[in-house]
């Protein structure tokens, strides 16, 4: 055999370990796969939630959303557009930070180690990212512009008259020349913006807005911002030490670390996501998202309508949100949470040590266990009584658990014939219970209940709506006519989202750009950030609640005052890097606007489910505050989204984990069979949104199919039973057929 021909077997031979390499080198030394500045082509913007650097690298799990965004930016390509198909990392938080320490090395040392991996085994699979634009959000060039986002929150208020963002400056000017009074009698006749200012702020007059000391000035104004602090009662992981938001709460434990949360009384930092709940609902219509997510964001959100009702007690008005105000004449006691305000003034001397150690107790409690139905009620009698307004009754007024101080009012009207929580508290404590909407055929009484009856009915003892069919909506609205007429309540709306905490007290985050003087809490001067966060030896977290950085006198003290010690959870970076991407070299400002409005919005997005209530939610947030301030010209950040489907460990009931074992990596994947077979069985495995097992027979099954490819396309001849009979004419309509079903199913990821 001669050389000439053992060089052509070589060539027939398909080698992808010669061929990849070859051509990836080449695609990086031309880079191929740069986005072009923006010019006349139609653009494509593709885009994978950015993960976060770990230890463990990328498995196959992870190529399940690189490789089909990947076709999909390829597809794009060659169909002429100017595709941004990117990659960064979300490298600040608890991840992280946790591997150093257990490491004991710098979570910052330990991020690029981590990123360059992830690098390495992103080009080892081929994968067409721009690489220019390479972004990490615990660098100093990104985290200044989240640094700069914050203050433009912190900087601005809600006006629910213009139902959007406007510069704190001008309600200053408003509140020095008429007060707040235009503003709180607009959320009153609007009652779905209820979420624009803090609950229960107090009416100010100009002349008493002019004289106010500069700190009580700042202290109302953070009732207005959309950045702000205030005392809360918060989830604690008493694991990775360190408060967690609502949306990290998935049955009562915390979402990184599985620890049961416990409540404690901080000094936080927030983000006024409630103002822009109307807005987050009604523009879940504009996107194309799974139907899935769609919903999750709207129960999350959890708009209801109803009325807002006050009970007169020895203490003051008790005000009560109901989505069924026509059931107020069947209320025959009340319920407060443990943390409401008025426990303390409400409970009698003979009550107040049996009261003080149920509170205490239900402080050890998750929101989960405490609103489990299937739980017995626990609850006791403050000693106090409350008026119902419809009828003038004294109804007992109680401290129970299942009501939560973070939803409505954090006290309930308790009406047991019709709820059947209240009904199980009501026979637990022999409390009486009222009939007020008769069930059609029903002729007994209360007593006679076994459980109670939510559903529709006719109206009885209940005054003036007497004789109403209940529940098709006139019951409810006559009620609210009714106590409107009275002066005994108004029509309210109210929203299940909390405003999105953001505080963290941990090492590893985005320092917060707040600095604490005499007069209040000031911005960090645009031209003095980043506030860069300072090299430590020891960032463990503490047992105090505070940060670290806390005890660093270099970082605290500044001539202005005490600088801000919490960072900002990882969600504020993810909230606008999908922004950055398009301008991210920029070191004059966070973007260009022009670039930003060719590339933007994100066409594709692909990533986890897990993510609904958390990124998703917040990136919509923070892009409808950039577009209020006209720094954006969007209005949703990602127009379509998709979401994979999970891959199991082969034997299909566990997830890949380190720990047991069984993870995959690409690395042994693409050594053996190259990283096209993995290409192949990552797009074939299963329909895309699917969770499936790893087959470890599947790879090997695509290098084969890939075999004869290779061979078909070297010698057309080869495989024998191709049929030779078709006319031009058959064969032009079967090649646009096969075009038309080839760009579907990309579209569609349904390869």
């Amino acid at each position: 055999m001669t050389t000439q021909d053992t060089d052509k077997q070589a060539v027939e031979r398909y080698d992808p370990a010669a061929i990849e390499q070859k051509w990836q080198a080449r695609w990086e030394a031309d880079a191929l796969y740069k986005a072009a500045a923006p010019d006349g082509r139609p653009k494509y913007y593709v885009l994978d939630f950015f993960p976060y650097p770990s230890g463990d690298g990328l498995s196959v799990g992870h190529a399940r959303n690189y490789v089909p965004t990947d076709v999909l930016a390829r597809y794009y390509r060659m169909k002429g557009y100017n595709v941004l198909h990117p990659m960064g990392f979300d490298a600040f938080g608890l991840p992280t930070e946790n591997a150093a320490i257990k490491l004991q090395v710098n979570p910052a040392d330990l991020n690029e180690r981590y990123a360059a991996n992830f690098v390495r085994q992103l080009k080892l699979m081929g994968l067409s990212y721009d690489w220019s634009r390479v972004i990490n959000s615990s660098h100093a060039d990104f985290y200044h512009w989240t640094q700069w986002i914050f203050l433009k929150l912190f900087e601005s208020w809600y006006d629910p008259r213009e139902n959007r963002a406007r510069p704190i400056a001008e309600l200053e000017r408003e509140l020095a020349d008429h007060g707040n009074a235009r503003i709180l009698s607009t959320i009153d006749d609007h009652p779905e913006q209820v979420g624009a200012i803090a609950k229960n702020t107090p009416p100010v007059t100009a002349a008493g807005w002019n004289a106010m000391p500069r700190r009580e000035q700042n202290a109302h104004l953070m009732r207005y911002r959309l950045a702000f602090r205030s005392e809360a009662t918060v989830n604690w992981d008493p694991v990775d030490k360190v408060v967690v938001a609502n949306e990290e709460v998935i049955d009562g434990r915390a979402w990184r670390s599985g620890a049961l949360v416990e409540k404690k009384t901080l000094e936080q930092w927030n983000f006024r996501i409630t103002a822009y709940a109307e807005r987050l609902a009604n523009d879940l219509g504009t996107i194309d998202w799974p139907q899935r997510i769609v919903t999750m964001q709207r129960n999350w959100i959890g708009k209801s309508e109803g009325a807002e009702v006050a009970f007169g007690t020895a203490a003051g008005n008790l005000p009560v949100f109901t989505t069924r105000p026509d059931t107020l004449w069947g209320a025959t006691f009340m319920v407060i949470s443990p943390e409401h305000p008025l426990v303390g003034e409400l409970t009698s001397d003979a009550q107040r040590a049996e009261v003080e150690a149920y509170v205490q107790h239900a402080k050890s409690l998750s929101d989960a266990a405490r609103t489990d139905d299937d739980k017995a009620k626990t609850g006791v009698f403050t000693g106090a009584y409350a008026t119902n307004p419809v009828n003038g009754e004294q109804i007992p007024v109680w401290v129970a658990d299942y009501v939560l101080m973070g939803y409505g009012t954090g006290a309930i009207m308790a009406v047991p014939a019709h709820d059947q929580r209240d009904f199980a508290f009501a026979k637990q404590f022999n409390l009486p219970i009222k009939l007020v909407v008769q069930p059609v055929g029903f002729k007994g009484g209360a007593d006679e209940l076994t459980a109670s009856w939510p559903g529709d009915g006719v109206m009885v003892n209940s005054g003036p709506i007497n004789g109403v069919v209940a529940g098709k909506g006139e019951s409810v609205k006559l009620a609210i006519e009714y106590l409107e007429e009275m002066g005994q309540g108004k029509r309210r709306v109210n929203y299940k989202i909390r405003d999105w905490l953001i505080s963290r007290q941990r090492y590893w985050g985005t320092p917060i750009p707040i600095i604490h003087t005499d007069d209040g809490e000031v911005a960090v001067p645009a031209d003095e950030l980043p506030v860069d966060l300072p090299q430590v030896e020891h960032y463990d977290p503490t047992q105090t609640g505070e940060s670290p950085l806390a005890s660093i006198p270099s970082f605290v003290n500044t001539p202005q005052g005490q600088r801000e010690t919490d960072t900002m959870a990882a969600w504020a970076c993810s909230s606008w890097y999908y922004i950055r991407f398009a301008d991210p070299r920029n070191t004059e400002d966070a973007f260009d606007p022009e670039k930003v409005s060719y590339w933007l919005p994100v066409d594709m997005y692909v990533g986890g489910a897990e993510h609904a209530v958390l990124h998703l939610l917040y990136a919509r947030m923070w892009t409808k505050v950039l577009y209020d301030l006209e720094y954006v010209q969007f209005i949703e950040p990602f127009q379509s989204l998709r979401n994979q489907g999970m891959i199991l460990a082969p034997d299909g009931k566990e997830k890949m984990s380190k720990s047991k074992g069984n993870v995959i990596t690409p690395d042994e994947v693409v050594a053996e069979h190259g990283a096209d077979a993995l290409r192949g069985y990552e797009c074939f495995i299963s329909d895309f949104a699917q969770t499936v097992p790893w087959s470890t027979q599947g790879v090997p099954g695509v290098r084969r199919w890939l075999d004869r490819v290779w061979r078909i396309v070297l010698r057309p001849d080869a495989d024998a039973g191709v049929p030779v009979q078709f006319s031009a004419r058959q064969l032009q309509r079967v090649t646009h057929q096969t075009i038309q079903r080839v760009e579907r199913d990309i579209l569609d990821f349904g390869f």
